[in-house]
């Protein structure tokens, strides 16, 4: 499928303004769907993510929410640790107006999703729980255990790998005691299973995920 790419000034309702990456269908829009970074910020490889999305017919952006502390931050994959600084000291309060700002961007009358990884794929439960949104979906998903208390009003999906330290399986079990209804999914694979350039990439896993995740989108975007 033809798609368009655009970087997007978007307002968050504080006055504050970022930048984010938009690809979008040529023709018919399943949906908007909100992309949320792993650790180290908008990198080339979750560019490549952004587009498969618009190619499968998704409206789709990626927020750069390192602009609240340090526009324009891409942290190289060798450098977890200041990633890792970056993402968890960002004002969370904050992160929910950006994305927010993002949902209103790709907005249409099929609604938006969000889909995080890692850092995102935690944030994703609490911006479920305070946007308007379809469904929220998280791969390898880290901190869960602070986000257990949040009130999702939407369709939940969980992609772990088995051997992710991140989710161990008492983790797991929190997240399936916190919620019920959500649909889960464990891999044959570690943290960061579906990242393509990273060592960490376990091919058959990362397929089935995002075969899972396209079902699940398109049953939550059919109304």
């Amino acid at each position: 499928m033809t798609i368009t790419e655009t970087t997007e000034t978007l307002a968050a309702a504080d006055g504050f303004k970022l930048q984010g990456f938009r690809a979008r269908p040529a023709g018919a829009v399943r949906g908007g769907l909100i992309i949320l970074q792993e650790i180290f910020g908008l990198t080339d490889q979750l560019k490549g993510v952004v587009r498969s999305y618009a190619q499968d017919g998704y409206d789709t952006i990626c927020p750069c929410v390192y602009d609240r502390v340090a526009p324009g931050t891409v942290v190289p994959f060798n450098e977890p640790d200041r990633g890792r600084d970056m993402a968890y000291g960002l004002p969370l309060d904050k992160v929910m107006l950006d994305i927010a700002a993002a949902a209103a961007c790709v907005n249409n009358p099929h609604g938006v999703s969000v889909l995080g990884f890692c850092w995102g794929g935690g944030v994703i439960v609490r911006a479920a729980a305070e946007l308007n949104l379809r469904g929220a979906i998280a791969f390898y998903g880290t901190r869960l255990p602070t986000y257990l208390d949040q009130k999702p009003k939407c369709p939940l999906l969980f992609h772990f790998g088995k051997t992710d330290p991140n989710s161990t399986p008492e983790i797991i079990d929190q997240v399936l005691k916190a919620f019920p209804t959500a649909e889960t999914f464990s891999y044959d694979a570690g943290h960061a299973f579906a990242n393509e350039v990273r060592p960490a990439y376990v091919e058959p896993a990362a397929t089935l995920a995002r075969s899972r995740t396209l079902e699940f989108l398109a049953k939550v975007h059919a109304a």
